[in-house]
């Protein structure tokens, strides 16, 4: 399976073999074009989606934080694929109904965890000794910055953060940048976005929901189907670690998520 592929662009948020730019992108294709039929049901603007980004990019490379960067950020997602994928390591990505019981099962095995948004918040609902276990196996955390008190933990932990921007979500990005850039050491970033354009500095695995999108985003960096567990990932009930959201469309919301992992092989 081909997870890099040389970029025509002559900027991009990618890393560098030798002289070669190479950027992150989808393990399936048909993930983008599920992009744009989420967008047309619900009536959402591509506009928006489109300058969002490129807000979000603007906003963070203004910053003057060597860790956020693009050769930084670059740094960060090569970094972010030997943990992952050159080890061959077990993931078990953390859904918003995720709950303390599935946490403490999986942490018998020697598996690494990556948050959907908020659901770290279940980290520290542990018992002391296994919170600070299940916090040093959380590799970073997929978010679109409304996580609430569970993905203000992380930042503070300075847990690399999966930034996603969309067309309603300026006010949330923002000030999750805020409250990234006023910590002692702030997270390590990877921006994505979900337009169909190549944006330099940004990535596009696929995905609309947290929950998708960090699957999307390990399959994408070279994480093998069978190597990725998914624990509380439910398309039935709006799960505790989910955002401040409107249920009805939230659930409308998980039926596409649901779309997108099945098509990627997971059954849920």
């Amino acid at each position: 399976m081909r997870v890099y592929q040389a970029s025509p662009y002559p900027s991009t948020g990618g890393r560098t073999l030798g002289h070669t730019k190479i950027d992150l992108i989808p393990a399936d294709q048909r993930v983008l074009s599920i992009q744009d039929e989420f967008r047309d049901y619900f009536g959402w603007s591509l506009e928006d989606d489109v300058r969002s980004a490129y807000s979000l990019l603007e906003k963070i490379e203004q910053k003057d934080i060597k860790s956020w960067s693009r050769p930084r950020r670059a740094q960060t997602l090569a970094s972010l694929r030997r943990r992952l994928v050159l080890r061959e390591s077990r993931v078990a990505i953390l859904g918003a109904a995720i709950s303390v019981s599935e946490v403490m099962k999986i942490l018998e095995r020697n598996t690494l965890l990556i948050a959907a948004d908020g659901a770290c918040g279940v980290l520290n609902n542990l018992p002391e000794s296994q919170s600070e276990r299940a916090w040093s196996r959380l590799v970073c955390v997929v978010s679109d910055a409304d996580g609430g008190d569970g993905l203000r933990a992380a930042v503070k932990r300075s847990i690399p953060i999966i930034l996603h921007a969309h067309g309603d979500n300026v006010e949330s990005w923002d000030s999750l940048v805020q409250h990234a850039q006023d910590q002692r050491t702030p997270p390590e970033l990877i921006l994505t976005h979900q337009t169909p354009h190549s944006i330099g500095g940004m990535h596009n695995p696929g995905g609309f929901t947290d929950g998708d999108r960090a699957v999307c985003f390990v399959r994408s960096l070279g994480i093998e189907r069978d190597n990725i567990i998914l624990i509380g990932t439910r398309t039935d009930v709006v799960g505790e670690w989910s955002g401040i959201t409107d249920i009805e469309t939230k659930l409308e919301k998980l039926k596409w998520m649901s779309k997108v992992l099945q098509h990627l092989g997971f059954l849920v």
